[in-house]
Formats: C-alpha cells, structure tokens, sequence
C-alpha cells in the first residue's frame, strides 16, 4: 500500500525542495553510518523511515519521487551488473555455481514454508522467501577489501558464488512475478517464461560481449567523446523495456545491460561515470525504500516474523553455501556460508517490486526490511571474526596450488 503522497503535478520549486530535502537527508544519514562503519545504504533507508509519511511526516514523496526511486534502482542493477564480467564468472569454477545453487534453494524452501506455516497467501510468502535469496555482492566485497582478503581463494568462491546468486535471484524474480501476475500456477506459461528468463541470462553472458566488441570500430568513429557512455546508457534503459515487454522487471534488462558492458568498463572508464550517476539517483530509491514501511507494524506476531526469518535467512544461507564445501573443512565453508549471508540491493528491490504489484502487504514488507538490515548488520563483524586467520596468513592452511585452482 502507498503512503500518503502529494498531488502529482506540482509546483516546480515544491518538487525541487523535495528533491533536494530527500537527497541532502539521505546523504547526511549515509554517512553517519559509514561513521560508524555500517553500510551507507542502511542510512539512506533509515532516513526515509524517520522523515517520511509513516513517521515525522517532514518528507512526503510523491508520485514523482516514486518515478525518479524506480530509475535509480534501474541503474543500481546495472551498475552492479557493469561490476560482473562474464570472463571471471564462467572462470570462477563449479564450486561458486554450486554454492549459489544451493544458497538459493534453502532459503527459499525454508522462507516460503515458515510464511505458508503463519498462514500467509502463497504469492506473499513466495515474495518474501526470494527476498532471503540474493546476497549482496557489494556489501560482501566491501568488507572482504576491508579485511584485505580478497586474493584470497575462499573470498573468490565468495564473489564468484555472490554474483551467481544475483543472476540466478533475477531470473527467480522474472519467474515469480510470471507466477503472479498468471494468478496461479500455469505450467505451459511456467515453462515460456523460464525459458525466456534463460535464454535472456544466456545472450547477455554469452553474447553480450560480442555484440558490444562489434560496436567499438563505430564507436571510435564518433564524435562525441562520451559515445561509450551514451551507448551504454540507452542499452541500458533499451534492455530495462524490452526486458518488460516479455515479461521480466525492467531492472533485470539493466542488470544484464551492464553485464554486456563489464569486460570494456576499464577501458571506457564506464563505472566510475554510472557510479556517479548512482551518487544522485540511488538514495532516491532506499529513501523512498524507507518512507513506504510504516513503523507501526512491527508489533507483536510481525515482530515476532521478522526475528524469525531473520534467523532462517542466516542459517538457510550458512548451511546451504557451506555444504558443498564441507571437505575442505569446516573452517572454509563455515567463512563462505557466512561471506554470502548479508543482503543487500536485490532483496530490496524485490520487496519493492511486490509493492508496486500491490500483493506484498506492509506486514510482510516490514518483514523483508528487517532481514535485510539485520543480516548487513551482522555480516561484517562475523566475517571479521572468521577471516582472522586469513588476514595473518593469506591462505587459512590451504596449499598454494589451491590457492590458483580459480582462476
């Protein structure tokens, strides 16, 4: 359900000092947070639920606000996506397919079946239990750099199995929103949209490199001395319509757009440009993340929900990302069961894409926000604890021809 917004057309000075209150708040709360050295996206949120309508009521977004929230989660997905090379996720090996795999099937199962249990609509409780599934690559990386383990071979199990997972979350998000928006479960056009979700994952893994390696004679050709970013940056929003068109959210055609891009971002300097652009337009999107959670839910059995799946989505996410590695020790599934359990963007995104289908009620909203700050929350001084070793050792005991196997 929508809070309260202001009527959509508005006066231009109305809109520009709503505009500036949400981004200079957002900002203000995002780096308070990085003070405290949490993630600044937590902050963001938190702002929109302290100013926003269910709460102060200082800052009431619009429909407008809404719009520009929607194309910053379009560019964050692609963002995240120009931060994915194809290359290293095909070199990364069995081992991070396998346990993004299983990280994904746990959580859902054990999401979905507690939400059925409470008597929850199946269409909720499937929303909710895709939400525990994708973890945040961002977040995980972040931490890993801070630890300086990243050269590590576990923490490229980690990235490698973190950016499966995000794939994998898109393509389980296209076939629960197919599943819903059918109003049941129609097994013909179960097996159009996989195929669709699939062969959509396979053309930008595979072929999306090659299309853009064919563009770049033309684009020496050009010139505007930004013709790599202006080309990207209409894929981009080309991918998010047509990915809309068959079926899909539009941010998995930008996730996938950003994919296309990865290998030539160095070279195009791409990712710094895009982040800038997230600079602006993302707080927009966990602001407006913020302000739709009405804080009076959390009460009693909510509350009760939110703790609980909070502790399915750590153990679901530990044990199923640690057992494919369990004969290579308890040491090194346990750090990769733990690397992949905080959430991050994804979780969020689809938390609001049940929104704004109108079949996640604010309950369950409230729900899939409390798991996700909680496990961001806990991610880094768990995996601080558990990488001690790593960080006097480099390697955790595991011999250095070990160390090369990926990559």
């Amino acid at each position: 359900m929508r809070p309260p917004a202001a009527r959509l057309v508005m006066p231009h000075d109305t809109l520009l000092l709503e505009l500036f209150a949400i981004f200079v708040w957002a900002k203000v709360f995002g780096e308070v947070f990085e003070q405290m050295s949490l993630p600044a996206v937590l902050g963001e949120i938190l702002a929109g639920v302290v100013l926003g309508p269910f709460a102060t009521a200082l800052v009431v977004p619009n429909d407008t606000v809404y719009s520009i929230a929607e194309v910053g989660a379009v560019f964050l997905l692609f963002s995240v996506g120009l931060e994915t090379r194809p290359k290293e996720l095909i070199r990364v090996g069995r081992q991070s397919l396998g346990v993004a795999v299983l990280g994904i099937v746990v959580p859902l199962l054990l999401g979905f079946v507690y939400m059925r249990l409470r008597g929850e609509a199946a269409h909720e409780s499937v929303f909710v239990a895709a939400a525990m599934v994708a973890t945040s690559v961002g977040i995980t990386a972040r931490v890993l750099a801070d630890l300086h383990v990243l050269h590590t071979r576990v923490a490229r199990i980690i990235l490698g199995a973190a950016v499966f997972d995000d794939i994998l979350g898109m393509v389980l998000l296209a076939v629960v929103i197919g599943l819903v928006s059918a109003g049941g479960v129609q097994w013909l056009q179960l097996a159009v949209l996989l195929a669709e979700a699939a062969g959509f994952a396979i053309a930008m893994i595979f072929l999306g490199p090659r299309l853009v390696q064919e563009m770049r004679p033309g684009l020496s050709r050009l010139s505007s001395q930004n013709a790599p970013l202006i080309l990207s940056l209409a894929i981009c929003l080309g991918l998010s319509v047509a990915a809309e068109r068959i079926g899909l959210a539009a941010i998995i055609g930008a996730f996938f757009a950003g994919l296309a891009f990865a290998e030539y971002s160095p070279e195009w300097n791409l990712q710094p440009r895009v982040g800038a652009i997230n600079e602006f337009l993302a707080p927009y999107f966990f602001f407006s993340m913020g302000s739709r959670l009405d804080i009076h839910v959390f009460r009693g059995h909510v509350l009760v929900a939110a703790v609980i799946i909070t502790l399915l989505a750590v153990v679901s996410k530990v044990v199923g990302c640690a057992l494919p590695l369990l004969r290579e020790g308890m040491g090194t599934a346990l750090r990769v069961g733990f690397g992949m359990m905080p959430r991050g963007e994804v979780a969020l995104i689809v938390a609001l894409v049940g929104v704004q289908m109108k079949i996640v009620s604010q309950p369950a909203y409230a729900i899939v926000i409390f798991m996700t700050a909680a496990t961001t929350l806990l991610a880094p001084p768990l995996l601080r604890l558990l990488f001690r070793d790593l960080m006097v050792t480099g390697e955790a005991g595991i011999p250095g021809e070990e160390m090369q196997r990926i990559g």
